[in-house]
């Protein structure tokens, strides 16, 4: 685990994080104001619309389970930024309505509301503070989840080259259990990353994460670290290539497999994904393969998945 051992207590978490979205809601409410009456301030509202299509499919090792998946979903998204000589304030909201094609398959929908404030400190730190309110996500422990997000990033940038990120995030979590009640979780996620820039959108990023939920539910609670890399190159106008490939373990708190142990999953996934950004127009294609291995038998499976999305930026 990476960083598990200081996310066991989570009192001093759960306020450091209320205090950082406190800052961030603070600000991100007052800043519209002091654009207004204040010169030097920018106002930049903008919209985003896009249209993606999936295509998923996964098979158990004996090969006697062949899971397939279609959907399209539309993802429309209103920000408004607020830029200062140092500070830079973010208020965005954004819906996704996926459409799942199959018989049995029911659509769903997602709402995010994000306020996040910048701050220049010096030429090479910089400081950010974030609340983020979603419903009906999918996490990793439930298909349905709402929930609270608090963040707060450091970046450090000594070089135009080089960049180092951390950032802390504070869940609180709420379960749609069908028809029992509903249940909770809470938990720490730390991120870290080093990018290595080499010339204009030409990158080599290095990026590490452990999260917890606990949570009175033992279907809910569970550790996670994961690694990755990732390589992005322009290949031509416009154009840009990226490979990558990502270790992601996962421990349960409360789900048993067929030993009788805890389950225990690791997935690798490596992916290449082509980004061509025209203008206002984002079209994206991704291509990933999962191997999922797990002490549960009925969850060893691999398979692929592939993304092709369509995007415009008003």
């Amino acid at each position: 685990m990476f960083f598990t051992r200081f996310a066991r207590d989570p009192q001093p978490a759960r306020k450091a994080w209320r205090v950082a979205a406190a800052l961030a809601l603070g600000l991100a409410a007052g800043a519209p104001l002091a654009a207004a009456d204040e010169p030097g301030w920018k106002l930049e509202p903008d919209a985003r619309i896009d249209v993606q299509a999936v295509s998923a499919q996964t098979t158990t090792r004996d090969e006697e389970l062949v899971i397939d998946g279609e959907a399209i979903s539309v993802r429309g998204q209103v920000g408004l930024g607020i830029e200062g000589r140092h500070t830079r304030v973010r208020l965005e909201a954004d819906r996704i309505e996926v459409f799942r094609l199959g018989n049995g398959r029911n659509d769903v929908s997602r709402d995010r509301l994000t306020a996040s404030v910048e701050h220049d400190v010096t030429d090479t730190f910089e400081m950010q503070a974030q609340v983020r309110r979603y419903d009906d996500l999918v996490t990793v422990e439930s298909a349905d989840t709402d929930g609270w997000e608090y963040s707060a990033r450091a970046t450090f940038e000594p070089t135009q080259d080089n960049r180092f990120r951390v950032q802390g995030t504070w869940r609180e979590r709420q379960y749609d259990n069908g028809a029992g009640p509903a249940t909770t979780g809470d938990g720490l996620r730390l991120d870290a990353q080093y990018r290595r820039r080499f010339g204009a959108y030409h990158y080599l990023a290095f990026d590490l994460r452990s999260e917890t939920i606990r949570s009175d539910d033992p279907q809910r609670g569970y550790e996670r670290d994961s690694a990755g890399v990732a390589y992005t190159r322009p290949i031509g106008p416009d154009l840009r290539l990226r490979p990558a490939v990502e270790l992601i373990k996962t421990r349960f708190d409360g789900r048993i497999a067929d030993n009788g142990t805890l389950r225990r999953d690791r997935q690798i996934v490596p992916e290449i994904e082509l980004l061509w950004w025209p203008g206002k127009w984002r079209i994206e294609a991704e291509a990933k393969y999962v191997f999922f291995a797990s002490n549960e038998s009925a969850r060893e499976r691999e398979g692929y998945r592939l993304t092709v999305s369509v995007g415009y930026a008003f």
